[in-house]
């Protein structure tokens, strides 16, 4: 099932998980997701400010388990690429420690996060695998866990270049 804006809006937790609307993409959902969380962060900071982002991201991760959990049993899919919370909630934490920085760094940021994102290597690959939907088994938290899980190790993996790239270049 290929999720609709009116399925995103038959649930919270759809509109939560498929990034209101920025998942609904019909190319590359999870870059689409990602450029939101970019903007929703821009435009969100100046009121947030560093302990509003703690906030947002320490109930945004125990939602979005909840929320991709339930709109992807709701599709009957493990791991829908239109749930893009996942990408949300890990680029979200990126910008948080991140900033301020000079667009170029967020620009360097985004690249690196959409990179370990989808080519998957080492840390991200595993974490992708570590909750993979057992043939005949229910989709239940596990798979919800697992999908916010491989981009929570992708921001880590871009965060630790950024430090050596910053580290390298000072």
């Amino acid at each position: 099932m290929t999720p609709t804006a009116r399925f995103m809006r038959s649930h919270p937790a759809h509109w939560v998980s498929l990034g209101f609307g920025s998942g609904l993409s019909p190319v590359a959902p999870g870059t689409v997701g990602t450029l939101w969380a970019w903007l929703a962060f821009v435009g969100l900071d100046p009121w947030l400010g560093s302990g509003g982002w703690a906030v947002v991201l320490a109930l945004g991760w125990p939602l979005g388990g909840w929320a991709c959990t339930r709109t992807a049993q709701a599709l009957g899919v493990a791991d829908p690429s239109a749930i893009v919370w996942d990408e949300v909630l890990a680029f979200w934490t990126v910008l948080w420690l991140l900033m301020p920085a000079h667009w170029g760094w967020q620009v360097l940021a985004f690249a690196l996060f959409r990179l370990f994102d989808a080519a998957k290597p080492g840390p991200v690959a595993w974490a992708d695998r570590r909750y993979k939907l057992a043939p005949g088994a229910a989709i239940g938290w596990r798979q919800g866990a697992g999908i916010l899980l491989d981009d929570a190790v992708a921001a880590l993996c871009t965060l630790l270049v950024l430090a050596l790239a910053w580290r390298l270049w000072h």
